[in-house]
């Protein structure tokens, strides 16, 4: 088992190297893949490596096929260059983060828009009654002056 600080060293480092083989890769297939993080078991055996696709949906899964394929290739590419004993093994997954962050992106313009629309129709409101309903006790003053009580 690796420590937390040779595992995040090794992630970045797989992250890295898959970047540098992916763009050199002769697949059309593989079309705009930037590769987002990469993520590595704490025995270094494993990694994951999530990448994002610059197209449609047809694309998306058009690089999927193709990164599916060179898996093998990519994976002796990192091996060599990093010089451990054992090579991870790579899985690729696609990165929704950017999808996801556009959606949240898209809910929060509308909730703004319903924002604006709710401040818009309060502006003429007015107050059911009081429009100070809590009732304010008056202090009485003492007698004798600001002397305390003893």
């Amino acid at each position: 088992m690796a420590d937390a600080a040779k595992q995040a060293q090794v992630s970045k480092r797989v992250m890295e190297l898959t970047a540098q083989a992916v763009r050199k890769l002769k697949d059309p297939r593989v079309g705009m893949v930037t590769i987002t993080d990469a993520r590595i078991t704490s025995d270094l055996r494993e990694a994951t490596v999530f990448y994002t696709v610059l197209g449609d949906e047809d694309q998306v899964k058009a690089s999927a096929a193709g990164l599916e394929r060179a898996t093998g290739h990519l994976r002796t590419t990192v091996g060599r260059a990093l010089g451990m004993r054992h090579t991870p093994s790579l899985q690729f997954i696609a990165d929704t983060v950017p999808d996801q962050a556009n959606r949240i992106e898209e809910l929060l313009a509308k909730a703004a828009a319903a924002d604006a629309e709710v401040h818009k129709i309060a502006e003429g409101a007015a107050y059911a009654g009081d429009a100070n309903p809590y009732i304010e006790k008056e202090e009485p003053e003492d007698e004798a002056g600001d002397e305390p009580r003893k």
